[in-house]
């Protein structure tokens, strides 16, 4: 039997998809595709992902092919798009200090997890920085606007989020929350691959100037 087509804007596909479902449908894949993440916590992110839960299975078909695995986290909550890294054709690419960054807050969140932690995960910019020279102490690290600029982009990526204390005008304190999405965009099994990994950033590395290091974006 062929369906109709009657909206040029939906899948025939998705045909049995409530229409009141289909807008919300589109944000979602959006936010998938652009950001790599949806978060649920906070403003339309919750309706979202209220929708997202009831057409999980059809999410995660259409992102398949792309080579994207859907994941749903309960605990934070949010939706993630995570790169099959054998066979995704989308993954992002990170300048040197973006991957020093991603490195090092992957540390920050394996101490936590490891230490039992089971509240969010956060630093200031201050702590991160000293986070750098601790665990890369043979890296010349990046100025404090090259940081700022990275993090942008992982926050892009919704793989952190940031706010400024209401009292505080000082940059340095800038919080910094580590989303679980950053520890499925690099997934390492131990501290040993970390450190594997995190050689190839060190001075006798031969290194490239972009290093490839898997984030899900179409951007």
């Amino acid at each position: 039997m062929t369906i109709e087509r009657t909206d040029p804007l939906w899948p025939s596909f998705w045909h049995d998809v409530p229409v009141d479902d289909r807008a919300p449908m589109r944000d979602i894949l959006a936010d998938l595709l652009s950001h790599g993440v949806l978060l649920g916590d906070t403003g339309s992110g919750r309706e979202l992902l209220l929708v997202a839960r009831e057409h999980q299975h059809r999410l995660a078909d259409y992102l398949a092919p792309l080579g994207l695995e859907l994941v749903l986290d309960e605990e934070v909550p949010l939706l993630q798009a995570r790169p099959r890294m054998e066979s995704c054709q989308l993954l992002g690419s990170f300048s040197k200090y973006e991957t020093l960054m991603l490195l090092t807050l992957w540390r920050v969140w394996d101490e936590a997890q490891t230490g039992g932690l089971s509240s969010a995960v956060t630093l200031t910019l201050d702590e991160l920085y000293e986070k750098l020279r601790v665990y890369f102490e043979d890296i010349e690290r990046p100025e404090r606007t090259q940081l700022e600029d990275a993090l942008g982009k992982l926050k892009r990526h919704r793989l952190i989020r940031t706010r400024r204390p209401d009292d505080s005008e000082a940059p340095g304190e800038t919080i910094i929350e580590v989303l679980p999405s950053l520890a499925r965009v690099i997934p390492f099994d131990s501290i040993e691959q970390w450190g594997e990994r995190a050689q190839l950033v060190s001075p006798t590395a031969a290194t490239s100037e972009e290093a490839s290091t898997g984030g899900a974006s179409a951007v």
